[in-house]
């Protein structure tokens, strides 16, 4: 296998724009607020913070330990590490690779709607609009029989900005990139943010959100609900960080960047939670009421509420081309790097150069996107391998690398050396402690309490028979395809493994 100089970032705040870009995505802006104000409001801050200190930082530098160390994304990296580990990083490829295929379809309906803004396009019924004028869902979850031109030409559009990107190499296109659309992010949401403060009702609205009630503290439901946050909001425990970090110089400040990185993101969710639930006190009071009563997250929060939003109130137009224009941003940065995971295995395994891998390997999954969502199946399909591959995909693989690192190859101490020697900040047994124990017993207990929900009532109310294949399929799916892969013998071995790594 060829071996090529490894690119590597051209300052350390183009790799926290990078890193920062890649947390920030469509969870911050509609799965925070939602979840803060179902598990406690204001009091839910005090898990969130929690959960950040005990688990998405101290997973978030051990990603990042790993990828500097070895200088290769997961697979090899974890290869490096023990052979059969190499499993775990093709695992998280496949996730990758799962993800990307959907996120860019919301990436798409985003700029499709930021368009829609200005002249109100979804009329009086936004979610008749959104399901049957624009998606043209079918009636029931199946395979697809028709395609959606509205979805499919803004999806190959949003293909092909990322795949130019990633095609300029991690320092021309990752890097640069990053250093324009995030800034950009921040003006167009704090313009967004100050808007939504100053409308009738958003007192009301913010109030419901962070009026803390103490009481949901003794509730263990609101721990795992933070834990589970935080994970899902930092881009962590799929190979991302691992291959990010993979470009940054020896001398690094691991854990510093780390902390940068995660406070970051979280103050964007708070900030985001402030923009939605003002919006969302806005929409209770022009609707004679309660703020709970008009609540949403997700898809629903996006292109169902928000619409109805943006028709009632003034200046509605520029406010949703902010908003939908900051979430195709948001999903724009993160998609990258997810690409760019699946993208990096490829040249690491074959020694492949980045165009072909870039057109090659990324277009690959640009052509499943396009094949898959933008037809009448497509949402049903999206929320249901969304929610499989979140909770038995990156969760479970991210359980299963903490106990294999923590547990069985023991390798935590030498990966808290590695940090601290170019660190600022040093980390002590907490860090251990944190990885070895606090972490994996929390995403155990939500494998356990997620595997109660599924099998108390099918997820979404969706038909056995669709998700057998759409869900417990795709979850399945990703890890055997992982397997497979890492059993495909090597023609000559890494020259990481050859040689020692300092």
């Amino acid at each position: 296998m060829s071996q090529q100089t490894r690119e590597q970032w051209g300052s350390r705040t183009g790799f926290l724009m990078a890193a920062i870009g890649s947390a920030i995505g469509l969870g911050n802006i509609w799965r925070f607020p939602a979840e803060a104000y179902k598990n406690g409001g204001g009091a839910f801050l005090l898990p969130y913070l929690v959960a950040l200190l005990t688990a998405g930082l101290p997973l978030l530098i051990l990603e990042y330990s790993v990828g500097r160390k070895y200088r290769k994304s997961p697979p090899v990296a974890f290869r490096q590490i023990s052979k059969p580990a190499s499993v775990i990083g093709w695992w998280q490829v496949a996730i990758c690779f799962v993800i990307a295929s959907y996120y860019a379809v919301i990436v798409a309906w985003s700029l499709r709607y930021a368009g829609f803004s200005f002249g109100k396009d979804w009329g009086k019924d936004p979610e008749t609009f959104f399901s049957a004028d624009f998606l043209h869902a079918g009636s029931e979850p199946g395979l697809p029989t028709s395609w959606v031109g509205g979805v499919f030409w803004p999806l190959l559009a949003v293909w092909l900005v990322v795949l130019l990107i990633l095609a300029l190499g991690v320092r021309r296109g990752i890097e640069r990139s990053n250093q324009v659309f995030i800034p950009l992010l921040v003006v167009f949401f704090v313009v967004l943010v100050i808007r939504a403060v100053t409308l009738d009702g958003a007192a009301e609205g913010l109030d419901a959100l962070f009026s803390p009630d103490w009481g949901a503290l003794t509730d263990g439901s609101v721990w795992v609900a933070a834990y589970g946050q935080i994970f899902f909001s930092l881009s962590i425990g799929f190979g991302i960080m691992v291959t990010y970090a993979s470009y940054l110089g020896r001398r690094s400040d691991l854990t510093g960047s780390a902390l940068v990185a995660g406070f970051a993101n979280s103050s964007f969710e708070i900030l985001a939670g402030i923009g939605v639930f003002a919006t969302l006190g806005f929409m209770a009071q022009a609707n004679g009421v309660a703020v709970g009563e008009v609540v949403t997250d997700g898809v629903g929060l996006a292109f169902i509420a928000f619409p109805a939003v943006i028709s009632q109130m003034p200046m509605g137009g520029l406010f949703g081309f902010l908003f939908f224009a900051s979430l195709a941003i948001a999903g724009i940065t993160s998609l990258v790097s997810i690409v760019q995971v699946i993208i990096s295995a490829v040249q690491d395994r074959t020694g492949m150069r980045r165009l072909p891998a870039v057109w090659g390997v990324g277009g690959l999954v640009a052509v499943v996107s396009l094949l898959l969502f933008p037809t009448d199946a497509g949402l049903a399909l999206l929320d249901s391998a969304d929610h499989f591959i979140n909770q038995y995909g990156i969760a479970l693989a991210a359980l299963v690398f903490l106990v294999v690192m923590g547990w069985v190859l023991r390798r935590l101490p030498a990966f808290q050396a590695h940090a601290d020697e170019t660190s600022a900040i040093r980390l002590g047994l907490w860090w251990r402690v944190c990885l070895g124990v606090v972490t994996p017993l929390v995403l155990g207990w939500m494998m356990v309490d997620s595997l109660r929900a599924e099998f108390d009532e099918n997820y979404g109310g969706y038909p056995t028979s669709f998700l057998a294949w759409a869900g417990w399929g795709i979850a399945a799916g990703a890890l055997v395809i992982g397997v497979l892969i890492a059993l495909v013998p090597w023609r000559t071995a890494p020259r990481a493994e050859r040689e020692e790594v300092r």
